[in-house]
């Protein structure tokens, strides 16, 4: 009778070991593949290509050449091009990634001819002291953004350390998103979405002391809000031109001097003289801190803050509504309340579940 138990029970002991090994053979996979960014209500060009994005990651913690075998192994590249203050690393079809040292004077140095290779080294190795790392990510479909979680895994076991381990650097990640279409009505929805967001990034998303002090992302001015919310489906001509009166500078939360060069580069030139600034489709998104030294830290939270902006771009009404409120909420010689604003801010998104 016990043989004929067990017989009988035999069956589902072997349906029940398959489906637990299968279970834990997924919740392994699951555990090695990264997790899926998000996608962007508008993840398409208006051509119909994918979107790109670009990431710029400030750390310190580790020198050029640990950062480099850090990157060179995670994504299997290989080196292309290398200096003492700068490397170029070839991964594939992901395309090429550019590691340097972020101090304009080294890499001069380095790229001169003839320039004596020991004492380079010495002034990459005591720069790498004071002067943050950086490495600029090649533009990526938005689609394939996880690949890059490899990568700051790899830099944070090798020992890279973000804003809070400087309290006089301003290490950052800079988000280089593609617009899906560059012309006025595109430019207008994403300027606003971001004015109005703005003091609730700042507030809200935390950034931290040494960053908000510096002058590297400071925000839009009320008066330029106030002029970008009172005009009506305005021209590019329009919006270059208001940009540049207020905005004359690399030195924004959101950069659009590279968008707007790419636009009109003879016009920005004029007001900006400044060869730092690269035409390009891409918004130049600078708030995010950098906390590559977080276990639980990747590329997905600054992006995710970002896709904040592109949710609220995509919503037209939801734009003209708050931009009234805005300008209803302005009195005489305050201008609008930071604080009241935020509050109003944080309420909306999350009643309607984007914040």
């Amino acid at each position: 009778a016990g043989d004929g138990r067990r017989a009988h029970l035999l069956p589902k002991f072997v349906a029940w070991a398959i489906i637990t090994l299968r279970d834990q053979r997924a919740q392994q996979m699951a555990k090695s593949q990264p997790a899926e960014f998000e996608l962007p209500p508008r993840p398409r060009k208006d051509d119909g290509g994918p979107r790109r994005v670009g990431f710029e990651i400030e750390f310190s913690g580790i020198d050029l050449q640990h950062t480099t075998e850090a990157v060179k192994t995670a994504l299997n590249a290989n080196i292309v091009s290398q200096t003492a203050a700068e490397v170029e690393l070839e991964a594939g079809d992901l395309g090429v990634f550019n590691i340097e040292i972020d101090w304009q004077f080294l890499k001069r140095k380095a790229s001169a001819d003839g320039d004596d290779r020991d004492w380079l080294e010495l002034l990459s190795q005591a720069a790498a002291l004071l002067v943050p790392i950086e490495v600029v990510c090649p533009p990526i479909p938005v689609s394939r953004l996880a690949e890059l979680e490899p990568m700051t895994d790899a830099l944070r076991r090798a020992g890279a350390v973000g804003t809070e381990e400087s309290l006089i650097s301003a290490y950052g990640v800079h988000v280089n998103t593609e617009i899906p279409r560059l012309d006025a009505d595109t430019l207008f929805a994403y300027l606003r979405a971001y004015a109005l967001l703005q003091w609730w990034l700042i507030d809200r998303r935390p950034v931290d002391l040494a960053r908000r002090i510096s002058p590297y992302i400071d925000l839009y001015s009320q008066t330029y809000l106030k002029r970008l919310f009172t005009r009506r489906q305005p021209t590019v001509e329009q919006l270059i031109d208001d940009y540049l009166e207020h905005n004359a500078t690399r030195n924004r939360g959101l950069d659009m001097l590279p968008m707007l060069a790419e636009i009109d580069e003879q016009r920005v030139r004029r007001m900006v003289d400044d060869p730092r600034v690269k035409s390009r489709p891409t918004f130049h998104y600078r708030l995010p801190d950098c906390n590559i030294e977080q276990r639980d830290w990747s590329l997905r939270q600054p992006w995710q803050t970002w896709l904040t902006i592109e949710k609220l771009a995509d919503r037209p009404t939801d734009l003209d509504q708050l931009a009234r409120a805005f300008l209803d909420a302005e009195r005489p010689l305050i201008g609008v309340n930071r604080g009241e604003w935020v509050e109003h801010i944080d309420r909306w998104l999350q009643d309607r579940e984007l914040g």
